[in-house]
């Protein structure tokens, strides 16, 4: 059965859709040996190669699995140094295939994580429209008041772009330490560490605990994974709706 390549592509994991038509647009994505162009369609017969890499088709059955991510560890497929990755933890795919991210921890961050064998569903875990909110635990240090609450809430502009939670629920209180779970649905770069500095408050512990419908679960080790089930599955496909 045959597809549009920028289809196959995105299934692959490298990107929605319009980002691999740009790909092939640029010359970067050949088929059997020569250039492609938009708009031809490929099969799992035809040797489709990105920047030097072989792409492999993608399979039917979703795997889905959540890993409890350790401090100190990168959410990266590049080694850095003697740093450990999140790909040393997961477990090997057969076909030579690789476990997709959905979405990133910084390194300084703990908790859930998920990955997949499938590009569109990556894609579809990741894309703003879909709404999957994620939840965080924080520990942070400072005075904490109802006005920075509300400010949380409204929206606050740090480097021209608005960051906001969804939801702020204050937790138990030690010393100038204070637990709070937030939540929200962007999921930028440091989002979560953003909004506290910039109110004055130290964030000294971050987790996350879920990703739409899926909560870490409270078995699961630092450093181990477990795979989730066809209905855990779906039910991200129709959360929210």
């Amino acid at each position: 059965m045959s597809e549009r390549l920028q289809k196959f592509l995105a299934k692959a994991g490298l990107g929605s859709r319009r980002k691999c038509e740009a790909l092939i647009k640029d010359g970067r994505v050949l088929v059997n040996g020569k250039v492609a162009q938009i708009g031809i369609s490929v099969s799992e017969h035809d040797e489709v190669i990105y920047d030097n890499k072989i792409i492999e088709a993608s399979i039917d059955e979703i795997k889905l699995i959540a890993l409890n991510k350790p401090e100190g560890v990168l959410s990266s497929s590049v080694r850095e140094k003697n740093i450990p990755i999140v790909f040393d933890y997961l477990p090997n795919l057969k076909n030579k295939r690789s476990w997709i991210s959905i979405g990133r921890l910084d390194i300084n961050t703990s908790g859930l994580m998920l990955f997949t064998n499938d590009g569109s569903f990556a894609n579809y875990c990741m894309h703003p429209s879909n709404i999957i909110d994620r939840e965080y635990l924080v520990r942070a240090r400072g005075e904490f008041s109802i006005d920075k609450k509300n400010m949380m809430l409204s929206g606050i502009e740090i480097d021209g772009e608005i960051h906001k939670f969804t939801d702020v629920v204050e937790g138990e209180k030690n010393g100038s330490n204070q637990w709070f779970s937030v939540c929200l649905i962007s999921g930028k770069n440091r989002e979560v560490r953003k909004i506290f500095q910039s109110l004055d408050l130290e964030v000294s512990r971050l987790k996350r605990t879920r990703y739409g419908p899926i909560f870490l679960p409270s078995t699961l080790k630092k450093g181990k994974t477990l795979e989730l089930s066809e209905k855990e599955i779906n039910q991200i496909k129709n959360y929210g709706k």
